[in-house]
């Protein structure tokens, strides 16, 4: 009862082993020849089934089905090294049908016969597996099928001997071959994922590379189309405003109207030098700054000391900064000249943690109190502190009346 009753159970678990491998080549056109497989292990399960009900005719039966499984198994191998070979779709089921027609013509010889077709049938799966080693080009879907499938053709062989074998060798090996191919596209298919993620991260990674090159390019454009319109604006103010400011300063009798013209070429000048012109060297701006500053002081009976960094200062300001920082100590020049009342200016220009700081200071009467504490309402310091905010810094003020005022300027270099 053992002895029949485990070869049936292990034929059993074929079943569900064969259903899934048939889903499988369903579903994916690249596994259709693990339907082969299946059909080899359904009808070695229904062999084995027929094989225990009583009152069939075993000595047909069990024959019978064994090379319509043979065939199924050969046909899998084939497909699965990519080898096509039409003829085995004929001659297969020819001799699956040849085998039951001769034992049922030549009943006398039919346990001779039976043994001769199993050693057939075996050495038709033997020749299909050395086909597969002789080229080793064509895979199979898994590596170690390849000695499951030669340890399938001995079984068949050993069925010839005094103990056969077949029963119970063959269902383990072929569940243990469906097993490895289950696990095969498993993994197949997380490495199709780790492939997919990895795709999307890269084409993430060159949609973000080209989105950047495109705003790169974009404001390369725009500071390309702005710089044009600067240098067409400059041109335009030094053609046609710079010559009449020109001609009124040569041509004026009146000294005040020459004098305003002259001041007003200069503006223009630096407006236009802020459009088109070249970063400055720190201590060249230094020195402009110095000149001018100490002239109009002098001019106006006000002694001016000027400080300033050593002169192995190497920093450079942008042409905008310059000219804004221009306006600034002009606008305080201004209004050291007009509104205070000093008789002495100390201007300290230094370096410091990569800020370029100025601080003005005179000895005048301060800022009135009319001004209610706003000390930006007057006296152009709103202007000044707008123009330090454009470069990023800041510009403060601190007065008093009686005790001058300080203004402290941070430029960032």
């Amino acid at each position: 009862m053992q002895s029949t009753s485990l070869p049936l159970l292990l034929s059993a678990m074929l079943v569900p082993m064969g259903l899934l491998l048939g889903l499988l080549a369903e579903r994916h056109a690249r596994e259709r020849h693990w339907g082969w497989l299946a059909a080899a292990m359904g009808i070695w399960a229904l062999r084995s089934f027929l094989g225990e009900l009583p009152g069939l005719p075993q000595a047909l039966l069990q024959p019978a089905l064994l090379p319509w499984a043979a065939a199924a198994m050969i046909i899998y191998l084939q497909r699965s090294m990519g080898a096509r070979q039409p003829w085995l779709y004929w001659a297969l089921p020819l001799q699956a049908l040849l085998l039951p027609a001769s034992l049922l013509l030549l009943p006398e010889l039919a346990p001779r016969l039976s043994q001769a077709w199993s050693a057939l049938l075996a050495l038709e799966l033997l020749a299909a597996i050395a086909q597969r080693l002789r080229n080793p080009g064509l895979l199979l879907d898994d590596g170690p099928a390849t000695p499951l499938l030669i340890a399938g053709g001995v079984a068949l062989l050993a069925e010839l001997g005094p103990w056969p074998v077949l029963a119970y060798a063959l269902p383990p090996l072929w569940l243990v071959l469906g097993l490895q191919l289950v696990l095969g596209i498993t993994r197949a298919r997380d490495a199709a994922e780790r492939r997919q993620l990895e795709l999307e991260q890269h084409v993430q990674a060159k949609v973000a590379d080209i989105e950047r090159n495109y705003s790169e390019m974009a404001e390369q454009k725009l500071e390309q189309v702005t710089e044009r319109e600067r240098k067409r604006i400059a041109a335009d103010l030094h053609d046609d405003l710079g010559a009449k400011l020109l001609t009124i300063v040569h041509t004026s009798e009146s000294d005040r109207i020459s004098t305003l013209a002259r001041e007003a070429l200069e503006e223009m000048r630096l407006s236009v030098r802020g459009l088109t012109g070249k970063p400055v060297q720190l201590l060249d701006a230094l020195g402009d700054w110095r000149a001018e500053v100490v002239s109009r002081l002098g001019q106006a009976n006000i002694l001016a000391e000027w400080k300033a960094p050593a002169e192995d200062v190497v920093h450079t300001l942008p042409a905008r900064a310059y000219v804004q920082t221009t306006r600034i100590f002009r606008e305080a020049v201004s209004n050291i000249i007009k509104h205070s009342g000093a008789t002495h200016c100390t201007v300290s220009c230094t370096v410091q943690e990569g800020d370029f700081l100025v601080v003005i200071q005179d000895n005048g009467q301060g800022i009135s109190t009319e001004l209610d504490g706003r000390l930006d309402k007057g006296h152009g310091m709103a202007s000044m502190k707008s123009r330090a905010k454009q470069m990023h810094g800041q510009c403060l003020v601190e007065s008093g009346p009686g005790w001058g005022t300080v203004i402290r300027l941070t430029i960032p270099l």
